[in-house]
């Protein structure tokens, strides 16, 4: 048993570990450093502009978990969150698909999203059911909408080369592939990883949707590997950091040799940490016309639909609400 613990300071889970009851309304964030995430800033002054109020009413809680934890870590953080009163809900990252490989079981509910794409990026409460949602096609859709004109790939017959296949690289892929996108799918999408698990899994997903895109899934057990998957990109192409390298883990899927497509696009769905990736391509900036895009809107989209979902709150998309929010998150940047 451990007491509750301070603001910003995060449970390490294990799977003996029992957890101290919520005494306010309270909502999880599971990663693997969330007590260096802006969120545990921004959080408070979102929960009062909200109308939940403030630390004494509702509280925000980091849970650390280790990458690709035992899943008898996943199953105790879900089942205390389930049993716990107080405990409204969470925001899963970097665990999306290992937690739900683990605690498939222990949810009466799964939404269309996390059954496609085998994950769970957040856990919500209702009328005594555990539900389990996948977010990211929605947040990453939103996130690329945000700095990615419409008509480009129709335009252009650029591609994507997603590196990493985890599980933002395949909401975010299945994005792309939605059928509804059809009329300005990229010319062709390319996925790497560096183990072939990985790979298998984004691909059985893709299987599963209608999407008529050829789609690349490459073994790149070295940084040189992605280098050469860069070298083969039209002008004007997406080239997105999905590995997670740059915020959980040191350094860069790529090598500092790399080529990024002529007026392309270098995206890291980090936000946080030392972006190599993002240096990488700032290099080449002028050069080769890149715009370059961090992951703050990815950020802002993200935990703004798992707090609606978590407390039943109507909160927009785009418009002044979106911007103020936007504002308030910025301010503590």
């Amino acid at each position: 048993m451990i007491t509750e613990p301070h603001a910003h300071q995060a449970i390490q889970a294990s799977a003996d570990l029992v957890f101290p009851n919520a005494s306010v309304p309270t909502m999880y964030f599971i990663g693997v450093t969330t007590g260096k995430s802006s969120i545990m800033r921004v959080f408070p002054r979102w929960a009062e502009h909200l109308g939940l109020g403030g630390p004494d009413r509702v509280r925000m809680q980091g849970i650390d978990c280790r990458w690709h934890d035992d899943p008898a870590v996943y199953r105790n953080v879900v089942s205390f969150i389930n049993a716990d009163p107080l405990s409204r809900g969470a925001l899963v990252t970097t665990h999306k698909i290992d937690l739900l490989n683990a605690c498939r079981g222990l949810f009466d509910e799964l939404d269309p999203h996390a059954e496609l794409l085998g994950e769970v990026s957040s856990i919500s409460k209702r009328d005594g059911r555990l539900i389990g949602h996948a977010k990211d096609m929605v947040t990453s859709g939103l996130a690329y909408e945000a700095f990615m004109s419409g008509g480009h790939f129709a335009e252009t017959g650029a591609d994507v080369l997603v590196l990493g296949a985890g599980g933002s690289s395949i909401a975010f892929t299945s994005y792309l592939l939605d059928p509804r996108r059809r009329d300005d799918a990229p010319s062709r999408i390319v996925v790497t990883n560096r183990s072939p698990g990985r790979l298998e899994e984004i691909q059985r997903v893709h299987t599963q949707i209608d999407h008529g895109v050829p789609v690349e899934y490459v073994l790149t057990p070295r940084a040189e590997d992605n280098d050469a998957q860069l070298a083969r990109l039209r002008p004007g192409s997406l080239v997105a950091n999905a590995t997670g390298l740059g915020k959980d883990a040191p350094g860069s899927p790529i090598t500092d040799a790399a080529t990024f497509p002529e007026g392309g696009f270098a995206w890291d769905f980090n936000y946080r940490g030392r972006l190599v990736f993002l240096d990488q391509a700032r290099v080449q900036a002028d050069a080769r016309s890149l715009h370059i895009e961090d992951g703050w809107v990815y950020f802002l989209h993200g935990w703004t639909r798992v707090i609606a979902e978590v407390f039943g709150l109507d909160i927009p998309t785009s418009g002044p609400e979106f911007d103020a929010l936007s504002e308030i998150a910025a301010s503590t940047r």
